[in-house]
């Protein structure tokens, strides 16, 4: 039986280029209308009892090059658990191989989070009591984008994934956080909810997630970069989030990302805002310390630089909102690599990982809800 290669299916991203012998040649799909790619997400047929050597062969010229030194593939054959495997990068090429017993094996960038896994998940805890749903707008593909309001405390609280639909540890994390939102036996829920009412927006780019992409949404567009000035045509995902925004208010916000190169979680704030004030911030380093001091899976060393005085990017969701708002805003950061800090040779950073922090973002959140 020959090799067989396959991305034709929800979030999946990759062309063959060549097959020459136990050698795969293939090549990530760009971002439709865009320049960006670094996702994939493929299976493979035909290759039990073989050792195949597959070359990802226009790596080097991804969103993110600087990213793959260092990383390490992720491989599946039950699409459940996702393992890490030896990964060279050199000349531009990412290789890996494999030689594994089963007929179907998946590889991917990192461990998927489907649209079918999405749906599963706001049906699951739409159910729950003391949920509310609502679908703010739709995507420009007709996508459903859905928030789950949870909560009956003064404070408006706002969490929000996947912007850039490539970095599936967002949905993951926000797995973890609606499950401890709706664990009513958990006193730390029930003293949280009695403070906050949580407004929680699971996926972001529901259309970026379905078609493969990295960081756009079906015209192409960064969402991160839209918040300004959202518009029905380019970016109705972030104008319905911010409209709906604009109702309620927000006191505390969290965007929850991935990153490419840096091997840690942090936090980015909102530094260089007009409207910066010592106060305002200290709130934000405040909740980033008593984070790290917490759970060894987050640290304070690594990280984005800040923006000078008056020259952050208002385009930026974090920014926009603490601007807006004056809200303690943060965008966390967790990597496709791992958490070098505290790291796990089998798995890296993963599902189960990014659901603990999600926890232990909240648990941190319950002990400073009164200052925010």
């Amino acid at each position: 039986m020959s090799i067989q290669i396959n991305a034709a299916f929800d979030g999946g991203n990759i062309r063959l280029v060549a097959i020459d012998g136990d050698r795969v040649d293939l090549e990530i799909a760009q971002d439709h209308q865009s320049e960006f790619y670094q996702w994939f997400y493929f299976r493979v047929a035909g290759a039990t009892g073989r050792k195949i050597t597959y070359r990802i062969v226009n790596a080097g010229k991804s969103a993110y090059p600087f990213g793959w030194p260092g990383y390490k593939a992720r491989v599946s054959t039950d699409r459940l658990s996702w393992r890490m495997i030896e990964t060279r990068y050199a000349d531009g090429v990412l290789e890996f191989d494999w030689a594994g017993g089963s007929q179907l094996v998946w590889f991917a960038y990192f461990a998927p989070y489907t649209m079918e896994q999405h749906d599963a998940l706001v049906a699951r805890i739409a159910a729950q009591p003391g949920v509310a749903h609502r679908q703010l707008g739709e995507s420009l593909d007709g996508r459903a984008i859905d928030c789950l309001d949870i909560g009956s405390g003064p404070k408006p609280v706002w969490l929000y994934a996947r912007q850039h639909p490539g970095e599936t540890m967002a949905e993951w994390w926000m797995e973890g956080a609606l499950e401890m939102l709706t664990d009513r036996a958990n006193p730390v829920t029930t003293a949280l909810l009695g403070k906050a009412t949580f407004h929680v927006v699971p996926n972001m780019n529901p259309d970026g997630s379905f078609r493969g992409h990295l960081r756009t949404n079906a015209a192409g567009v960064n969402l991160n970069r839209e918040w300004h000035a959202p518009s029905p045509e380019r970016s109705p995902e972030v104008l319905c989030v911010r409209n709906a925004m604009d109702e309620t208010g927000v006191a505390f916000a969290m965007d929850v990302h991935g990153d490419e190169a840096i091997p840690a979680n942090f936090l980015a704030g909102f530094e260089g805002i007009p409207s910066w004030t010592e106060a305002l911030g200290d709130k934000f380093y405040a909740y980033a310390r008593r984070l790290a001091d917490h759970t060894p899976d987050f640290q304070l060393d690594k990280g984005y630089e800040k923006s000078a005085p008056g020259k952050a990017n208002l385009t930026m969701s974090t920014n926009q909102l603490a601007e807006r708002f004056g809200a303690v805003g943060m965008t966390l950061e967790m990597p496709f690599k791992d958490h070098d800090p505290n790291p796990d040779a089998e798995y890296g950073w993963s599902p189960e990982r990014s659901k603990k922090l999600a926890h232990a973002c909240l648990e941190i959140l319950a002990d400073v809800i009164d200052t925010i």
